[in-house]
């Protein structure tokens, strides 16, 4: 951390993003889910948001598999390599859901809508007067998260987006 900012998260704070990808117990209050993983290299990992916004449930988050809160502390190749997944889980978007575009945003701090004190890149497929921007956020199920992780693995796979390296990625 440096000068320019502290730390928001909670004395004993549980990540439940770091939760996920341990495979351990969950604490109370977690909402994520094992199936919400779409896949991770060692660096990087992509799940399924637990809210959706507006009428399509589904969109995905880029993360650092190890802890960072914001966007203020991550090192420059994890960085670096969110952008590359951002992009990589666009394009499986396009392929999986067909949608007219994609969004993405990243918050930092609670003045900046940040909620969750683990860096997170969200991915939004996109479709005309969706008006993503001018919904509350509302709880996506476990079954549908699950399914759309599902979709996005095969698009992956199908649009060839694994790479040179697909045994680099697992979930």
């Amino acid at each position: 951390m440096g000068a320019l900012w502290k730390s928001h998260a909670p004395q004993g704070y549980l990540c439940p993003f770091c939760e996920l990808l341990t495979g351990g117990l969950y604490s109370a209050g977690n909402l994520c889910a094992p199936t919400d993983l779409i896949y991770r290299s060692d660096e990087v990992a992509v799940i399924m948001a637990c809210d959706g916004f507006g009428p399509h449930g589904g969109h995905a988050m880029v993360i650092p598999v190890d802890h960072h809160e914001a966007l203020y502390d991550l090192p420059d190749t994890v960085a670096a390599n969110i952008m590359y997944e951002t992009r990589r889980i666009a394009l499986a978007m396009k392929l999986a859901w067909n949608p007219e575009g994609t969004s993405t945003r990243q918050h930092n701090e609670p003045a900046g809508n940040q909620h969750v004190w683990h860096y997170h890149q969200h991915v939004f497929p996109r479709f005309a007067g969706d008006n993503l921007y001018g919904h509350l956020r509302h709880r996506v199920s476990v079954e549908e998260r699950a399914a759309k992780a599902a979709q996005l693995r095969a698009a992956l796979t199908e649009g060839n987006l694994f790479g040179e390296n697909p045994e680099r990625f697992r979930y």
